[in-house]
């Protein structure tokens, strides 16, 4: 039964045209992600079914009784409301009765028993009870607990952007509406974060509608995907796997509806020229039916989502040394962030830097620009080491000048060794011309976020630092983002919680284990976090033996001689390069998703789709043959 049905909705921005009568509908426990290009609608919906924004025309149609919970890209709070006040917001008396019961129990435990004190600590539990209000408040304790907020009785108006954001998170789910709409719920999470994040959607019992561009997050979570494109909607069952083997597919075949469209064409356009004369009134139709199968074609052709053009020119040349880290240490009041951290970066290598928020990951960044020193230690440059930083906090972006202003104060620049008229260099990052002149201040997250990205590739650089570049990207914009670091020749750091992002480009990870260790870890995210589930497998089944709990543990085989299976020779070599064959496995993976995510393949090599989806199946296959050959391995190991 449906929670909610859409009929016909149109909605409009002065000559934008932002929906034109789309319909869909919700179940009850349906997990839906919406998924579609900056700018192209889906925040806006969000914001119509919350009943923040107004439409033109069409219905909206709630299961009667229904509670909608909303948390948006940029929440709102009343700035001088503490955290526990905003996230009880909808609840002002219960969290009156919660305050006034701690603030009694503080005086009766400083040594005040008054009557008139027992008879309001009294008062406030029956009006607790009253209101169901122990089980509403250890809600609120738990979930900002697992969302990493502290200091309940901070200001909101105090609050970073990314703790205003998780603030609100706890707000919507504490109040577990039967409809649930996220807009980007996982910018500014940390992958533990985000995978708590995803154990509780998926245990919901209400609906979910969700935007976001984690890509683990929508195969794990969602049931449906819905494509919000060209004022339309288009459906596709399952998670964003199945979404891109369905749109593959779909893709495909509008290549060969094309290739018969273009073999028409050419066969009318042959007609035309060879009769030039003495057009008949069935010549005149034919002619006329050319034009309309030429405009109908050019229709066709345009891509279902329009896509930025990224192209990094040849970076300077890289020395021997790239950079280099000698025992960095750094604290703040007394908490150590960072503690005798030394790497060494290599040519051509991409790093990934994860850990929890606050955890030290830019203050490491800031340290590496010389924005910051360190407590001990010293940062070591290349001599030909140049550096293009993108900035998660947009600081470098002037919010009084325009876009042109902001990208250059030349009318050309000089892309991959091409030289490019500003504006055409704006309009490949799906800025069009009428925005050019506009303040930056105008622009969205997304919007920032992409002319940040133009920025970065004018540089003359061959190290990137990159401060959390996938918050607020569209899919379409990360995929490009994605290949185009992956080609890059020079060398990448770049903090984020995209997992999905950091297993298609980095090809090793900084991972912040708290208490100021940072672990450097070779190969993709995927196989870090493998590893460390299985670390604490083991540890967990070491701390219940010393406790003596759980069962004994089974014992290992023997081979009927009495003697413990030992790995042989080649077996030992097979262990030692199996890390390595896993990790040219997934690049190959990521190679493949890649090319299938090209509009290119549909439109110019449409025979190879089928091929390349089936070689991307079996490459996800391979991974898994691997990894189990790898425990199978490893448990031989260890029982010898």
């Amino acid at each position: 039964m449906p929670v909610l049905t859409v009929n016909d909705l149109h909605k409009s921005y002065g000559t934008r045209t932002v929906f034109d009568g789309v319909s869909f509908s919700i179940e009850e426990g349906e997990k839906v992600g919406f998924i579609g290009a900056n700018g192209s609608g889906k925040s806006t919906l969000f914001r119509i079914v919350a009943g923040e924004e107004g439409y033109e025309a069409g219905t909206l149609a709630f299961q009667r009784g229904l509670s909608v919970g909303y948390v948006a890209q940029e929440p709102v709070f009343e700035e001088t409301d503490t955290i526990l006040r905003a996230v009880a917001s909808g609840r002002p008396e219960l969290l009156d009765a919660i305050s006034e019961y701690h603030e009694v129990a503080e005086r009766l435990a400083a040594g005040d028993s008054s009557p008139r004190l027992l008879e309001r600590q009294g008062a406030a539990m029956e009006r607790i009870d009253a209101l169901g209000g122990w089980d509403y408040e250890h809600r609120m304790e738990s979930v900002l607990t697992r969302l990493g907020v502290d200091a309940w009785e901070r200001p909101v108006g105090t609050l970073s952007g990314g703790e205003r954001k998780r603030v609100a998170l706890a707000r919507v789910l504490v109040q577990q509406p039967d409809l649930l709409l996220l807009d980007e719920p996982t910018n500014h999470l940390d992958a533990d974060t985000t995978l708590w994040l995803e154990d509780y959607l998926l245990d919901y019992a209400g609906a979910v509608m969700l935007i976001t561009h984690d890509r683990y997050f929508l195969d794990r979570v969602v049931t449906r995907m819905i494509e919000v494109n060209r004022a339309e909607l288009t459906p596709f069952p399952g998670g964003y796997t199945e979404y891109l083997e369905a749109k593959a597919e779909r893709q495909a075949r509008m290549a060969v509806e094309e290739d018969k469209r273009a073999k028409l064409i050419e066969q009318e356009l042959a007609w035309v020229k060879r009769s030039p004369s003495a057009r008949t009134g069935k010549q005149k139709a034919r002619i006329k039916r050319l034009g309309t199968t030429q405009r109908e074609q050019e229709e066709r052709a345009l891509p279902d989502l329009d896509s930025v053009e990224m192209r990094f020119g040849e970076p300077p040349r890289l020395g021997r040394t790239v950079l280099d880290l000698h025992g960095i240490s750094k604290s703040y009041d007394d908490r150590v962030l960072i503690r005798k951290f030394s790497t060494l970066l290599r040519s051509g290598e991409r790093i990934g830097i994860v850990g929890p928020n606050g955890a030290g990951k830019t203050t490491l960044l800031r340290i590496i620009l010389g924005e910051e020193q360190p407590d001990e230690g010293r940062v070591e440059w290349g001599k030909n080491t140049k550096i293009a930083y993108y900035d998660q906090k947009r600081a470098d972006l002037d919010p009084e000048k325009n876009l042109l202003q902001s990208v250059s104060n030349e009318d050309w620049v000089e892309v991959a060794g091409r030289r490019t008229h500003v504006r055409s260099y704006l309009h490949s990052f799906l800025f069009p011309s009428e925005v050019h002149e506009q303040k930056v201040s105008s622009l969205s997250g997304g919007e920032r976020n992409r002319l940040l990205l133009a920025r970065l590739l004018l540089q003359d650089a061959n190290l990137l630092i990159l401060d959390e570049p996938t918050n607020d990207l569209d899919l379409m914009t990360l995929q490009v983002l994605e290949s185009a670091l992956a080609d890059f020749p020079g060398c990448v750091l770049v903090v984020t919680h995209d997992r999905y992002f950091l297993d298609k480009v980095a090809t090793g990870l900084f991972v912040f284990e708290g208490e100021g260790r940072v672990h450097r870890h070779e190969g993709s995210y995927d196989l870090y976090r493998r590893l460390r589930e299985e670390e604490e497998g083991r540890k967990g089944e070491m701390e219940e033996a010393r406790a003596g709990k759980g069962k004994e543990p089974a014992p290992r085989a023997e081979p009927r001689s009495g003697r413990v299976r030992k790995l042989g020779y080649r077996e030992q070599q097979e262990l030692k390069g199996m890390e390595a064959a896993i990790l040219e496995a997934e690049q190959e993976r990521a190679r493949l998703e890649a090319a299938l995510a090209d509009p290119a393949l549909y439109s110019e090599r449409s025979e190879e789709v089928a091929d390349i989806t089936a070689a991307f199946a079996e490459a996800g296959r391979e991974i898994e043959r691997l990894y189990a050959r790898w425990e199978e391995l490893e448990s031989i190991r260890e029982g010898s």
